[in-house]
């Protein structure tokens, strides 16, 4: 199998009527054209971080609409600084803190409770701050003080997380697994980038990715291809192979097509959600953030990809959020959240010196 590549073939925009024409693969399948008649409804997210926050398998409205008030802060900022919906905003947010803290702990395992607790009262007492920035209409302080708050509120959501939500096919046994989330840091011959990966949402495709750089495979890897406003893509080894192979069977480690969709309690497995008649539907984790981190594959089989991945270079005007015809089509396991900047940099040619598990490593279980 020869690789690729990803190549944008074709984009073309009239009124309502968006048609794409692309080829994604590390095969050898032709472009395919596919037409999309409707346009994303409301504001899709592309902020990678709200993305991981929104994708935690909790079920508690409260601390919900908690972070949905910070969250829409940064609407408020690109809709021509709205201060007066910002101020509403952060006494939203107050009330919620103030007078619901017993609905925003109902859901914390016993054992997580007095570091809950610690959180509750550390956002409620960053919030003057962020009120002062928007009195004074700083923008940079504002933004940067609601993200302060928003990790902390999502530092909270995870403490919310008890046992891993669902089981995992028996099918998929003999294949690493990361329940739960990992960080992991790249050093590039550019520079810094940190990711988050998420073992809830794709724990087969997750926990691939972090075997791997456990194991080192990615250090030295150079950037194989790279697509301005598109992908950048990494994970071939020298040699023949274009995926890992296992030291121990010999055999290519193919890794299944994993894609959780809103409203599920399991991913859906080794079909598209084209195929599986579900275009329609959204995934939990969508194309709609710079810096997505999804598996490459063969463009004739879902379930061939195996340690190639490509950073989506998300781009508005060439990818709409919510309209794009990757959703679906690709596992993402994860978004870059420090050092976008760096990673808008790299081309085919730069690389990867080092990648290592930073955080979370525990989560990572290895086949018996």
């Amino acid at each position: 199998m020869q690789l690729r590549g990803f190549d944008l073939k074709h984009w073309l925009k009239t009124g309502l009527t968006l048609l794409l024409m692309v080829t994604l693969s590390i095969g050898l399948g032709a472009a395919k054209v596919v037409q999309i008649s409707r346009l994303p409804a409301g504001n899709a997210i592309t902020d990678g971080r709200a993305l991981l926050r929104y994708a935690l398998p909790i079920d508690n409205q409260t601390v919900r609409d908690l972070q949905l008030s910070l969250e829409d802060i940064s609407t408020q900022l690109r809709a021509q600084r709205r201060w007066g919906a910002i101020a509403g905003d952060v006494n939203k947010a107050n009330r919620v803190l103030t007078y619901s803290k017993d609905k925003l702990l109902a859901t914390v395992p016993e054992a997580n409770k007095a570091q809950a607790e610690a959180l509750i009262e550390q956002i409620k007492e960053g919030l003057p701050a962020l009120q002062a920035a928007s009195d004074a209409q700083d923008r940079q302080a504002v933004f940067d003080t609601r993200g302060e708050l928003l990790q902390k509120v999502g530092q909270l959501e995870e403490l919310m997380v008890g046992e891993f939500p669902y089981e995992v096919p028996a099918a998929y046994s003999s294949l690493p697994q990361l329940k739960g989330r990992a960080t992991v840091e790249f050093t590039t011959s550019k520079g810094k980038i940190t990711a988050i990966v998420d073992g809830y949402s794709a724990p087969v495709t997750a926990g691939n990715f972090v075997d791997l750089v456990q194991r080192g495979f990615y250090d030295g890897l150079p950037f194989t291809r790279a697509e301005e406003s598109y992908v950048l893509q990494v994970g071939d080894p020298p040699g023949p192979e274009v995926g890992f192979v296992d030291p121990k069977t010999k055999q290519y480690r193919a890794i299944p097509l994993e894609v959780l969709v809103k409203g599920d309690k399991e991913p859906t497995y080794e079909i598209t959600l084209e195929d599986a008649g579900r275009f329609r539907e959204q995934p939990v984790l969508p194309f709609s953030a710079f810096g997505a981190m999804a598996l490459a594959r063969p463009g004739d089989d879902p379930n061939g990809g195996s340690s190639q991945f490509f950073f989506f270079l998300f781009e508005p005007e060439l990818t709409p959020a919510g309209a794009n015809l990757l959703d679906g089509r690709y596992a993402i396991f994860g978004y870059v959240v420090e050092g976008k900047e760096v990673l808008d940099q790299l081309k085919a040619g730069d690389g990867i010196e080092s990648a290592k598990v930073v955080q979370g490593l525990e989560n990572l279980q290895q086949p018996a």
